[in-house]
């Protein structure tokens, strides 16, 4: 009989793998997204040691990326990440429409906002971790009654679509919040929940979906796993508190803004990630590059979405465009334009409710190589996330080889899309 089991039960790493300058989970910030190593993005590249592949970040390492997919499949074929997981994302979506019920209709109704059909979402989050889920699960050959092969492997793919469920039960929450601090007005297309039902529902609305998310949490009784998703809660509130509390020369850091950015955006995929491997059973070495891959790859879709706030219109972001800029808020464009022209510091030191500062830091940007360096800042990004792909144990079963190469799929959507 065949049972889905954690490698650490059956092998151990056996190759030895440098994992390099990595962010651990209490120490988020990754010196090489200084100044100075973005700025040599252009001509830089990253070693994996003691891998399959090593991956230059350049930006023609876009073509790269595709040869790792490849590089993983007998026959080159296409794929859809979002397809191979698309029976369980229905589950999904409607098992998270029965949790959001709430007992006062009004609460209720705000709840399911952004989880009614339709307005989803991507459902980005759950799809990378049920990938990972099945990338990360091997079966092992063992002698069981019967009956049990087939419950253990339910119980498990129902813990860890757990995860994906409270993710998303997290991340819906922090845009809630996120868009009454903003005063946004539109989301995904639509009127923001604070837009159409006012602050304090929406505010209650977050609550209330975090507090769903604790009760589920609970029920899976890991102590780590729990402890990392608390983790996450508390770095989107440091990483919110960061934003609004900056001062000149914090504003001005792109050190600083990395570690923002992984604290608002990165930490949940990345925790999550690994909470996925732990209830595996993987080895620290598996969950660290689950980690990793979880990290680099939301470090690299919020650059992304960083130069699609600048180069992207109101009907495909489903948002207004250059609202961060409008909003006082300097992302890594401006950042890495503000390295060529040092005079441009002085514009944002003013801030931008005078739209005329707007109209400068635009033209500034627009003769500067910002959107350039920062599309290679999240190629490398990208290709170190399809480094930690690589650096899983081997594996010939086919489910596990097609859900990592989807894993790898997603890191080169990530730096392609344009919505």
């Amino acid at each position: 009989m065949l049972i889905y089991r954690g490698l650490s039960r059956i092998s151990r790493i056996s190759k030895k793998t440098s994992f390099g300058r990595r962010w651990l989970p209490s120490h988020p910030l990754l010196s090489g997204a200084s100044h100075s190593a973005a700025a040599a993005a252009a001509d830089s590249s990253v070693k994996v040691l003691g891998c399959r592949e090593a991956y230059s970040w350049s930006l023609p390492a876009l073509h790269g990326i595709r040869h790792q997919i490849h590089h993983q499949s007998s026959s080159v074929i296409e794929l859809d990440p979002f397809s191979l997981v698309a029976d369980e994302l229905s589950i999904l979506a409607k098992r998270l429409r029965s949790m959001v019920v709430a007992e006062v209709p009004k609460l209720a109704s705000a709840a399911e906002y952004f989880f009614k059909m339709g307005v989803e979402g991507k459902r980005f989050r759950p799809t990378v971790l049920l990938l990972m889920a099945t990338a990360l699960n091997v079966r092992v050959p063992e002698p069981l009654h019967d009956g049990v092969e087939d419950a253990l492997a339910t119980e498990l793919r129902t813990r860890q679509q757990c995860i994906a469920e409270i993710t998303e039960m997290i991340h819906v929450a922090s845009l809630l919040h996120d868009d009454v601090l903003d005063d946004a007005d539109t989301r995904r297309g639509i009127g923001s929940l604070n837009f159409v039902m006012g602050n304090k529902l929406a505010v209650l609305a977050g609550d209330f979906l975090l507090s769903r998310a604790c009760v589920a949490l609970a029920s899976l009784k890991n102590t780590e796993v729990v402890t990392l998703l608390a983790t996450v809660v508390e770095h989107l509130v440091t990483g919110e508190t960061m934003q609004m509390t900056t001062s000149s020369d914090q504003r001005c850091s792109m050190d600083y803004y990395m570690q923002k950015t992984y604290y608002k955006t990165a930490s949940l995929i990345s925790n999550s990630c690994k909470a996925i491997a732990l209830l595996a059973g993987q080895t620290a070495e598996v969950a660290i590059l689950a980690f990793d891959y979880g990290k680099n790859l939301g470090l690299a879709y919020q650059l992304i979405d960083d130069v699609l706030d600048f180069t992207g219109t109101s009907a495909s972001l489903g948002k207004g465009s250059l609202s961060d800029i409008q909003h006082g808020i300097i992302t890594a464009p401006i950042l890495f334009a503000m390295e060529e022209f040092p005079q441009l510091r002085t514009v944002v030191e003013q801030g931008f409710e005078d739209s005329s500062n707007v109209d400068i830091a635009l033209e500034y940007l627009g003769k500067s190589r910002g959107i350039q360096k920062t599309r290679e800042l999240a190629v490398k990004h990208a290709n170190l996330a399809a480094a930690a792909i690589d650096c899983l144990p081997e594996n010939n079963d086919e489910d596990v080889r097609k859900s990592r190469r989807a894993l790898l799929d997603l890191t080169h959507r990530v730096i392609t899309r344009n919505k």
